[in-house]
């Protein structure tokens, strides 16, 4: 399992710098503008934190250790008053003219720290408030932030914030066998563009359903053997869907995670969707005809099924009624409508006990 880690400087960063360019007394620190409640949602969203700071000159006669240890203590309560802690702090005293392999930007102060843990290189990075910190993220190969509470948006605590946790949650699949080639891309967080086309009218029009009442945008092509029959297109289609909701969602923090009934006309729909990372199934359609367009009515429960399977959900599907097209049409709508519920995020926590849902 990797860790997503958070690489952060203290003068400037974690707290102000005075014009001397030491913090060595009590009076002089000054929290950085927004620095705690951003520090909390970042360990929220599941971030650990390490302390890396350059202290010039720290232990000599000019700098004497005593006084910095002093503040330095009191910065660390301060943080863990707030409930905030830092799993290790790496501070070199060396000058540049040292020519040390520790002194940021360069990387000897983490060496270990490194070989011993397991970075999630696409979500961890390095904060500070100076060019040496941004070198330290490229010598990483990590994403490097600059703090400037006092600049733009993007650049202040909530920005980085917004930065790390709420990225886009958007996934692009390509998936080719020999009976199908399908591309799929899915926004949770857009509900404008749908365009849908598999070869087959009525099974467009569910798609559609499905994306429009579930609030997501989707753009979705299939190219499959429709000179045989529907069924691996729609096999497959459901599994690329599946795949891409499922990669959109990523760690599913702050989700919904549980969907619920739709009426279409006479037919009742019941729909109860747990986006819990296992996959289950139940469905009881009886339909009246066998088929609606160019799609067999067997092919709707084997998409719910392939779809849950891909997606790693529990999906229960019942659907009563007496026209069978207003039956499997109120079956993607709540569908979709459960998705809805369940991708919306809600806040920040994982909503489960158990610390995963994968």
């Amino acid at each position: 399992m990797t860790d997503k880690v958070l690489f952060i400087d203290r003068d400037g960063t974690l707290i102000e710098e005075p014009h001397d360019n030491q913090v060595d007394s009590l009076d002089k620190i000054r929290l950085v503008r927004g620095v705690i409640p951003a520090l909390l949602e970042l360990a929220d969203n599941g971030y650990r934190f390490v302390m890396v700071s350059n202290q010039d000159g720290l232990g000599t006669e000019s700098f004497p250790r005593e006084h910095f240890e002093t503040c330095h203590e009191h910065v660390i309560a301060l943080f863990e008053s707030q409930g905030i802690t830092f799993d290790q702090i790496f501070i070199c005293p060396h000058l540049d003219s040292d020519g040390c392999d520790c002194r940021k930007p360069r990387t000897g102060l983490l060496t270990r720290f490194l070989a011993r843990n397991h970075l999630d290189s696409a979500k961890s990075a390095v904060i500070g408030d100076r060019s040496t910190d941004l070198e330290l993220a490229e010598r990483l190969g990590l994403r490097g932030f600059l703090v400037d509470p006092d600049a733009s948006y993007q650049t202040s605590w909530p920005g980085i914030v917004a930065a790390l946790c709420v990225g886009p949650r958007v996934a692009e699949i390509e998936r080719k066998t020999r009976e199908t080639s399908i591309r799929a891309r899915v926004d949770l967080d857009a509900a404008g563009r749908i365009d849908i086309d598999t070869g087959i009218g009525f099974f467009d029009h569910m798609l559609e359903q499905i994306a429009k009442h579930g609030g997501f945008g989707l753009v979705l092509s299939c190219e499959g053997d429709l000179h045989v029959d529907e069924h691996h297109t729609v096999e497959d289609v459901a599994i690329v869907l599946g795949t891409a909701l499922r990669e959109a969602l990523g760690d599913k923090r702050g989700i919904g995670r549980y969907g619920f009934l739709l009426p279409m006309d006479e037919s009742l729909a019941s729909v109860a969707l747990d986006l819990s990372g296992r996959a289950s199934f139940v469905m009881d359609a009886p339909f009246p005809r066998d088929a609606v367009g160019e799609m067999s009515t067997e092919m709707v429960s084997h998409f719910f099924r392939s779809l849950a399977e891909s997606l790693g959900a529990a999906l229960h599907v019942s659907v009563q009624g007496d026209n069978t097209h207003h039956m499997v049409e109120a079956c993607f709508k709540g569908v979709g409508r459960s998705l809805r519920q369940a991708i919306r995020r809600e806040g920040a926590e994982l909503p489960t006990t158990k610390g995963t849902l994968s």
